[in-house]
């Protein structure tokens, strides 16, 4: 019974081992393109933007106070398999939390109906992230180790990309929130 659950629940469900794919449902296969055994035994990094853009979220999670506990959450830009570029909301819980890469389950899901993708750098990327999460402009800086007019010029390239006037504007369109 719990692999009927597994493979069919209405999320994209992942076991990574290692930061590497061992078991997926069909509806992270539906989600990312391709067939489940498909997956089997590849990197997650495959399915992220860039390179970078794997290696930061990896340390940010390391970082991660909930993730020290077990727990991570995000919303991130994610790649399917095709190159499409869209916005996932992901869900982990490591089975060893000390190593919190070892074992773990993941679930990903496709918000991009609510937020569209836009092309931002990373560090921008990073600065709506954590603006997201309720982080100042000082927070982000001390976090990325960046300076305060930095963060604010980066948040100035947001609020033009988004077509935001102000802040809470930003961070609505960001988390799609309706305005």
């Amino acid at each position: 019974m719990s692999d009927l659950a597994f493979d069919h629940a209405p999320v994209g469900l992942a076991v990574l081992e290692n930061r590497v794919i061992k078991r997926c449902n069909q509806q992270f296969a539906l989600t990312f393109g391709d067939a489940p055994a498909a997956y089997m035994d590849v990197p997650i990094a495959e399915l992220y933007p860039s390179r970078e853009d794997y290696h930061r979220v990896g340390e940010l999670l390391q970082q991660d106070e909930g993730a020290k506990s077990g727990l991570y959450h995000d919303e991130r830009i994610m790649r399917r398999r095709s190159g499409e570029l869209f916005w996932c909301r992901v869900r982990g819980r490591s089975i060893s939390p000390d190593a919190p890469f070892r074992s773990g389950i993941w679930s990903f899901a496709d918000i991009s109906e609510d937020r569209p993708v836009v092309s931002l750098t990373p560090p921008e990327r990073e600065v709506a992230i954590l603006t997201c999460k309720g982080l100042s402009a000082k927070e982000i800086g001390l976090k990325l180790d960046l300076s305060y007019r930095t963060i604010e010029t980066h948040r100035a390239h947001l609020l033009q990309k988004f077509n935001a006037r102000k802040l809470p504007e930003l961070v609505a369109k960001l988390t799609g929130m309706p305005l």
